[in-house]
């Protein structure tokens, strides 16, 4: 098969490198297409430099905009793309504008759509994420879901016959990488931090979040009355943000500095005292390498990660500081996330569900 994946956010690189890898083994022919969602080197190309993707066919580069600019760039450039090179399968991840932009341009020319990481649900329609996400599963042939919640989501939506349970294939890459660093006995590359109680990694881009500079102040005086430092790994759009506002990212507590690469992230964050995110990927990634999480949303897709103790929600500034000195969440070995071999098992799903589709 010829099949066809989509990405152009930092979350989508991390998953696309587990399915390369799958691709090359089974023997299918694999084109890849950057949107330039994410066009800051930091946050793209060092991706497949680090995680060894192969690079581009294609390359949009449709960069930053608004959601309406941004997705209808990116529609008017992947009908040209599909109609040169002609998939069997085009496979979108996750929930960007990426995502949902790929979909609609490929249903419409009539080529088949899978989903990977489908069926997740906030139930919060004021996330642009979310409308991505619901969106793009009603539109795909084949929904590749990363747990149990999220297949029952489909089943609930009507969708459970072109449904497929596979696991995550975050957590793929996340062990690898979690046994590379291990293994590399390398010092990480926040170790110059004085702290000898330890640091925070914390990450915060969502527009809700962001883009009110009073809701934007509030996060980052929380961060900066933490109880010890807490390493703010900058989006240049945030940095761009916070400026615009008049907002100091390094202030107090808070030590604002450029983002990592993907290696680089797990090494710090296996070094930290805990994580402070409204990333669903960093989320997860915390709760895989067993390092306490303190979600600045009101909601998760990754409802796991909550039961099982290790993520807490956290909304106004009493809120977070108190879920950042919680006491240490109660071990566990449970695996709602796979076992490491989702990219595999999606490849397997693709070739049933859709290689004999005309």
């Amino acid at each position: 098969m010829k099949i066809m994946s989509v990405v152009g956010a930092r979350p989508q690189f991390v998953k696309l490198a587990p399915i390369a890898n799958a691709l090359t083994a089974a023997g299918h022919e694999h084109v890849i297409v950057h949107t330039g969602q994410h066009y800051d080197p930091m946050l793209s190309d060092v991706f497949f430099r680090d995680l060894g993707i192969p690079e581009p066919d294609a390359h949009l580069g449709v960069g930053s905009g608004s959601h309406g600019a941004q997705t209808g760039s990116m529609l008017a450039s992947m009908d040209k793309v599909l109609e040169n090179f002609t998939p069997d399968c085009v496979l979108v991840y996750g929930d960007t504008n990426s995502t949902l932009a790929a979909a609609v341009s490929a249903v419409k020319l009539h080529f088949p759509v899978a989903h990977l990481e489908a069926g997740l649900r906030s139930f919060n329609r004021a996330m642009p994420e979310e409308h991505n996400r619901v969106l793009t599963d009603h539109a795909a042939d084949l929904c590749l879901a990363p747990t149990e919640v999220a297949m029952q989501h489909l089943a609930d939506e009507g969708l459970e016959t072109r449904s497929e349970l596979v696991g995550d294939v975050m957590t793929d890459v996340l062990l690898q990488v979690r046994d590379a660093v291990q293994a590399s006995g390398s010092a990480h590359p926040l170790a110059g931090i004085d702290a000898p109680a330890g640091y925070y990694v914390a990450t915060i881009h969502r527009a809700e979040n962001t883009d009110d500079p009073e809701r934007l102040r509030e996060i980052v005086d929380a961060l900066a009355a933490a109880d010890r430092p807490v390493v703010l790994l900058a989006h240049p759009r945030v940095r761009a943000k916070a400026s615009a506002h008049g907002i100091e990212l390094s202030s107090g507590a808070l030590i604002a500095r450029d983002p990592l690469s993907y290696p680089e992230l797990i090494a710090a964050v296996l070094s930290s005292a805990g994580v402070v995110t409204d990333s669903g990927g960093l989320q997860k990634e915390a709760f895989l390498l067993r390092v306490p999480c303190t979600t600045v949303r009101r909601e998760t897709e990754w409802v796991e990660t909550v039961e099982l103790g290790w993520n807490v929600l956290a909304n106004t500034s009493s809120e977070i500081r108190e879920a950042l000195t919680r006491p240490t969440p109660q071990s566990t070995n449970a695996a709602p996330y796979g076992d490491g071999s989702a990219a595999r098992k999606a490849i397997d799903a693709i070739e049933r569900h859709l290689g004999r589709m005309p």
